[in-house]
This record gives structure tokens, C-alpha cells and sequence, in this order.
């Protein structure tokens, strides 16, 4: 199996991981576990659009997620390279600092936003 195949399994475990903690009644061990698998998710997601995008003969080599979320959206794998940013920039601010009001404001957008950005993820990579 190659490289992009074993990560698209990967991503679509923490995904699983992801959601399931999403249906858990909202408490703080939960929101907290949500914010974990949720910057997990996120390190796959980019690296799975790596992987995609370099099977795919786009890209020998890419770099920041920044630089693969941009090429992953001229390549047609993800719609809203917008919103991708920002799942970037909030993953960043979970990893840099620790303010519950923010932290709590990104728990309800990977509920209600992200968490459809993953998912249309996951399957458009199901067609490669």
C-alpha cells in the first residue's frame, strides 16, 4: 500500500475519533478531548492532501500546511481554502496558548463548520 493509502486510513480514523467525541454531551473533558482529536485530525488532514497531491504526480514536494491547503485548493481537493485556513490558524492557537473563551469558540466551530470541512475531505481522497 502506498504512502497517500495508509495516511487517507489514518485520517479517516481520527476523523472517526472526531465525530464520535462530537456526539458526547457537551462537558469539559469532553470539549477538551474534542479540541485534542481535533488537532490531530487536523495534522492529518494536511499531511493526507500532501500525500494526495504528490500520488497524484501535482507536486514532488510541498511544505507549510499553509502551502498544501493552498495547493490542495487550486487542485480541487477541498471547496473553501478559507475555512481551511482558519481550521489552521485555530489549530495554531490551541497548540500556542490556552484561553478557555477561544478555546470554547473553536469547540462550537469544529461542531457546527469544520467538521464538515473533514468530511468533504475524507471523501473526496475516497476517489483517488
Amino acid at each position: 500500500m502506498n504512502r497517500f493509502k495508509e495516511r487517507l486510513e489514518e485520517y479517516r480514523k481520527a476523523l472517526k475519533r472526531l465525530e464520535e467525541a462530537l456526539q458526547e454531551e457537551k462537558t469539559e473533558i469532553v470539549i477538551d478531548g474534542v479540541l485534542h482529536r481535533f488537532e490531530f485530525t487536523f495534522e492529518l488532514a494536511w499531511k493526507t492532501m500532501k500525500d494526495c497531491l504528490e500520488h497524484l504526480g501535482v507536486a514532488e514536494k510541498t511544505g507549510s500546511p499553509r502551502e498544501n491547503i493552498q495547493m490542495a485548493f487550486k487542485q480541487g481537493l477541498i471547496e473553501d481554502g478559507e475555512t481551511w485556513i482558519d481550521i489552521m490558524l485555530d489549530r495554531n492557537s490551541l497548540a500556542h496558548l490556552y484561553d478557555e473563551d477561544t478555546s470554547r469558540d473553536i469547540y462550537n466551530k469544529i461542531k457546527e463548520k469544520y467538521i464538515k470541512e473533514f468530511q468533504k475531505l475524507e471523501r473526496k481522497l475516497s476517489q483517488f
